[in-house]
């Protein structure tokens, strides 16, 4: 497992799974990047051991994106960039992965704007996490489009399109599961918080 094709959502604290952050700075020239999480968001303060790992993985070339929940568009335009810019200045993010992207084409010029700042703020790597397939229109405005999020007995099911700007975040997979796109990540996690599980491969032993 060499090829960077891992994006994996870890949604745990580093002091209380600190073996976990570790298989993923280990793990690292599997990893297209990780998705630092520490309060649905950057949080109202810095967390320093956030900003530890993210540090850790960033020395040993991954890519750490920010994550920001845009609320399907409802989320002010001021409000994501905010928090875009917190996760830069905190945690060194050198990406972003915005959470609940509208898939229809009324918001396109919503996250239009927001993928011009977010650029202009240093995210070199940019994420839009649809959960499902979104308007063509949104394909220009990022660098990668996750067009499927939920569990393996849903994916199992579709025949989805795929692409090398496509990703597709699995939950409640067998061990044995390999998600169709060349970025993604299945993860046996179930329930509310499924990403608080690594890939099978990474997850070590508790």
């Amino acid at each position: 497992m060499t090829d960077p094709s891992l994006l994996v959502p870890y949604y745990e604290h580093p002091a209380e799974r600190p073996e976990a952050w570790a298989a993923l700075v280990d793990a690292a020239p599997s990893l297209y990047g990780v998705v630092l999480n520490p309060a649905s968001g950057a949080g109202a303060a810095p967390d320093a051991a956030f900003a530890e790992a993210a540090g850790r993985l960033r020395a040993v070339g991954v890519r750490v994106l920010g994550y920001v929940d845009t609320a399907y568009g409802r989320r002010p335009h001021a409000e994501v960039v905010a928090e875009l810019v917190r996760h830069r200045d905190w945690y060194g993010a050198d990406g972003a992965f915005l959470d609940q992207v509208a898939t229809a084409p009324a918001a396109l010029a919503h996250y239009r704007r927001i993928a011009v700042a977010a650029r202009a703020a240093g995210a070199a790597t940019l994420v839009f996490n649809h959960g499902a397939h979104p308007d063509p229109g949104y394909e220009a405005q990022a660098d990668l489009l996750v067009t499927f999020e939920g569990p393996w007995d849903t994916y199992r099911t579709l025949d989805l399109p795929v692409a090398a700007h496509y990703c597709h975040l699995v939950y409640a997979a067998p061990a044995d599961v390999r998600p169709a796109t060349p970025v993604h990540c299945a993860v046996p996690g179930t329930g509310a918080h499924p990403w608080g599980t690594l890939p099978h491969l990474l997850e070590p032993a508790r």
